[in-house]
């Protein structure tokens, strides 16, 4: 087992390298908090690494030197949490200053992208979808303050929370519908959920977001023929609007959020080595 993140550096020549960390993954979004000046010798300081395709590169970030911008995502960490996204997203910036800082949705075939490269060559294509399990509204993962789990609601009728740990329901096409028919319906959530589809089958209309990334995230709309798609990104606040408040998340403090993603920051151990943080 292993958590894959995927590092690359773009170069002044034009040349771009590759590095990697074994369980990366899990606190690429705190690594990124040293900065540029830390981060760069710390990755030049290992072995090169291949490029690891979408199914088993779990975080990523490229770190563009001539045009001093940064991209990255991740499936799961502070950044990917509702509560911690905008203090972290702040924290960062001040971090990386005069820098643009991009959430590449696509994950690693939007860096490559970025780069020139093929973003095929990092594509899994053909493999089937997987979709959620529905939860029932007793379920233990509805407990957490963190739950992994998708919201999905349907016209102004029907409020579905599905687990997360395969496809976005999105990847499903129409066929969720069918596929949710006679599932739990939860009349309302209000968790702080990690992504979400909202469908308004009268109008034949869809709009979805998540806060990590998807295979095919820009591609969506393909699954859905004859259907008006719009993606959110993280933007879960339409979820909210066009549900009619059948999704209403908690509104976290920011003042309780920056306490935790300090202390947070203050206990992560690098899968790249031991280098101090910038505190946010």
């Amino acid at each position: 087992m292993a958590d894959w993140a995927t590092y690359v550096i773009a170069r002044e020549d034009g040349g771009h390298e590759v590095y990697e960390a074994r369980f990366g993954a899990v606190g690429l979004d705190l690594d990124l908090l040293a900065g540029p000046e830390v981060l760069v010798p710390l990755l030049r300081s290992r072995s090169t690494a291949q490029w690891r395709d979408e199914g088993l590169c779990q975080a990523a970030a490229l770190v563009d030197l001539p045009g001093r911008t940064l991209l990255f995502f991740a499936w799961e960490g502070p950044i990917t949490q509702m509560r911690h996204r905008a203090v972290l997203w702040e924290a960062l910036r001040r971090a990386w200053p005069g820098w643009e800082l991009r959430w590449t949705y696509d994950g690693p075939a939007a860096l490559r992208a970025h780069l020139g490269l093929d973003p095929e060559a990092v594509r899994y294509r053909g493999r089937r979808v997987y979709p959620d399990a529905a939860l029932a509204a007793d379920d233990a993962e509805l407990t957490e303050r963190d739950p992994m789990v998708r919201v999905v609601t349907v016209g102004a009728d029907r409020c579905h929370v599905l687990s997360a740990g395969n496809d976005h329901p999105v990847a499903e096409g129409p066929a969720v519908l069918d596929r949710l028919v006679g599932a739990p319906d939860h009349g309302r959530c209000g968790l702080a959920a990690e992504s979400g589809l909202h469908v308004d089958p009268g109008r034949r209309r869809v709009g979805w977001w998540l806060l990590g990334a998807a295979a095919g995230a820009t591609e969506m709309a393909s699954r859905w023929p004859g259907w008006t798609v719009e993606f959110w990104q993280d933007r879960w606040g339409e979820h909210v609007r066009a549900s009619a408040g059948r999704f209403s998340p908690p509104v976290e403090a920011r003042r309780l959020a920056l306490a935790e993603l300090r202390a947070a920051a203050r206990e992560h151990r690098s899968a790249l080595g031991e280098f101090v943080l910038r505190t946010p």
